[in-house]
Parts: structure tokens; sequence; C-alpha cells
């Protein structure tokens, strides 16, 4: 090889080194990317008992915020149970309603005061005309948060409930939760004139006048 190609090809190795170790450097001096900022969840869950899931359902589907309602039952032993085998008392699950919910639009504390002011809690495993351990009044919390939300809303109502009897809807964690059958989903809309003589006849509303005044939820 003479000494004119040797030349050459000591000039292409060192320009081939140099812009490698240029790279690296600049690499190693750019700034590392920033980890993405926490985001607000675009959906939250609650789930509340309040007697017939019908009117319950009824009533949240009224709230601004509120994406969609789904009547079940929660809160007992048997997986997946019929409305039949709730209905006997043997399975321990409640009535209750699944809320989804825009957090940005409607706070947990907000659907919390709404749920209070739409239930008789005064009673223990009924409420109105619906007797037994199905439609016991519960708020099923779906994490610490929420607990903790739903114990302080119980004291807070305890010092300024208008009425003597004591408050005796339960506060649990939320477990399993069973949609109850289609015929039993958006009731109010598929039989109008069934639901709305139901309610009247079992004085839910009457009720909630009652105990709450013009703080009634319905």
């Amino acid at each position: 090889m003479n000494r004119k190609n040797l030349l050459a090809k000591c000039i292409k190795l060192v320009s081939f080194a140099f812009a490698i170790g240029f790279s690296t450097f600049v690499s190693a001096q750019a700034p590392s990317a920033k980890p993405a900022p926490a985001t607000t969840p675009t959906t939250a869950k609650a789930t509340f008992a309040g007697g017939c899931f019908w009117c319950v359902e009824s009533d949240f589907d009224k709230v601004p915020g509120v994406i969609s309602t789904t009547s079940g039952y929660t809160g007992g032993k048997t997986i997946n149970p019929s409305y039949e085998q709730v209905s006997s008392h043997t399975t321990g699950h409640a009535e209750a309603v699944e809320i989804v919910y825009d957090p940005s639009k409607v706070t947990y504390e907000k659907l919390l005061d709404y749920y209070w002011h739409s239930i008789d809690p005064t009673t223990k495993d009924q409420q109105f005309c619906d007797r037994g351990s199905p439609y016991r009044t519960v708020i099923f919390a779906h994490n610490e948060a929420q607990l903790k939300s739903a114990l302080a809303s119980k004291a807070a109502l305890e010092k300024s409930k208008p009425f003597k009897d004591p408050i005796v809807t339960e506060i649990v964690l939320a477990g399993a939760f069973y949609p109850a059958e289609e015929y039993h989903q958006d009731y109010y809309k598929k039989n109008p004139v069934r639901y709305k003589f139901y309610r009247t006849s079992c004085r839910r509303d009457a009720r909630l006048q009652e105990i709450w005044g013009d703080l009634a939820s319905h």
C-alpha cells in the first residue's frame, strides 16, 4: 500500500472516530425526558344500596356527571345470584346500583350528599314499603379514599340531621358486584306507568319529604 492510500485511510478512521465521539458527547449532554404528569381518572365508580334499585337508578340518572347506572346485587355470599335467590333473603346480597361518573363534573362527596337525601337512613333492613336484608342501606366504598369520605359524611350528618333517630346505614368496602337481569335495567324507562305506581304506592317520595323536607333528592 502506497503512502497516499495509507494517508487517506487514516483520515477516514480519524473522521469516523471523531463522529462517534461527538455523537456520544451530544447524547450525554441532552436532557433526560421528564416523566409524564399524573392524570386524573376520566371515570370512577360509586356503589350505593338504597332499597329498590329501580328507584336508586332513576334518582342517580338525574345527577349531572353520572355517565351510567347499573342495577345489581352485592354484599352477599352467593356467586352471580338471581333476583329470585336474592329475594329469598338467603344470599346476603343487597339490591344496589353501580354508578360510573366523571370526577371532573361531579365529586364523590357530592354523590354521597345526594345519596343520603334520597334514602331513609333510619330503618334497618327496610326502605319504605320493602322489607328484608336486600333492602338495607349501604355505602360500598371502592377504595380507602371513598371509605374515608363516606365515614366523614356520616359523622357530619349525625350532627346536622333534621330527625332524632340514629343513622343505621352501613359503610363497607365494596366486593363483587353482579348486574341484575336485563329487565331490571332502566326499569323506570321501560315501564314508566308501573314504575310510577310502585314508587307512589310505596310512599318513597312522601317519606323522603317527611324526613328531609326541601333537602330530599327526588
